[in-house]
């Protein structure tokens, strides 16, 4: 179960509001990435049609060109190890949490036939202090309303990365933002198990500065580049086990 910290991080609310504000004030606003949010990659074989659906993450905020982005860095990874064609989307919204998704994007998008989706959304509900009862309920629901749609796809959710080494958060922020982070990873981590969802380990952070964007924010060409290579093997499920 969760520690007593995430209820402990309510007594530096006004260090949250003060910090956040300043942040705000003074980040690079960063607009998604210009090219195409559907794209083929031709191969042979059967087709792996990969969904990237989450918050700025899968709109490939923080580079300049979706081919740099999230989507198709893992896109083009899974057709270098496999050979196979890949078909993808990049369904990324700004400021997207749990129930946004859930409730506004998921119920419009054409079903297609999607085999994979990658799913990035937990980081503006810890930015936000979404309660874990709140994250629970509309994560989980998410997850209900995924499998619905997509019942063959194998879903892989990308955890909160470590948000006290984001190069534009003040230490205090930081600190605090990560430990609301830690709350929405233990749920998502718990959910996903429960409701047919693969989580991911969290994205190690080696250097904040090459793999963060001019923001401080999200992540840079190498960041998105390294984000699919870590989530690689967990979604086309070649993982080496140890004996």
């Amino acid at each position: 179960m969760p520690s007593l910290l995430p209820l402990l991080t309510w007594l530096t609310f006004p260090v949250y509001v003060w910090q956040g504000l300043t942040v705000r004030r003074r980040i690079v606003r960063m607009l998604p990435a210009e090219g195409p949010v559907i794209h083929r990659i031709e191969g042979t074989g059967d087709p792996i049609n990969l969904l990237v659906l989450g918050d700025s993450s899968a709109a490939s905020v923080g580079v300049e060109s979706s081919e740099r982005g999230l989507a198709a860095r893992i896109a083009h990874r899974a057709h270098e190890a496999t050979g196979r064609p890949v078909v993808w989307r990049a369904a990324g919204f700004n400021s997207a949490t749990a129930g946004r998704l859930r409730d506004h994007v998921v119920p419009n998008m054409d079903p297609g036939h999607w085999t994979h989706l990658v799913l990035t959304v937990g980081s503006n509900d810890a930015k936000n202090f979404h309660t874990g009862a709140r994250f629970n309920r509309e994560f989980g629901t998410l997850l209900y309303a995924l499998r619905a749609k997509w019942p063959e796809a194998r879903v892989v959710w990308s955890p909160v990365v470590e948000m006290s080494l984001m190069p534009a958060l003040p230490p205090a922020l930081g600190r605090i933002l990560e430990i609301r982070a830690g709350l929405i990873n233990y749920w998502g981590h718990r959910l996903c198990l429960e409701r047919g969802a693969v989580p991911a380990t969290r994205l190690p952070i080696d250097d904040p500065v090459a793999g963060f964007s001019l923001d401080g924010f999200h992540a840079s060409e190498a960041g998105y580049d390294r984000w699919a290579e870590h989530l690689l093997p967990l979604l086309l499920d070649t993982r080496i086990t140890e004996a």
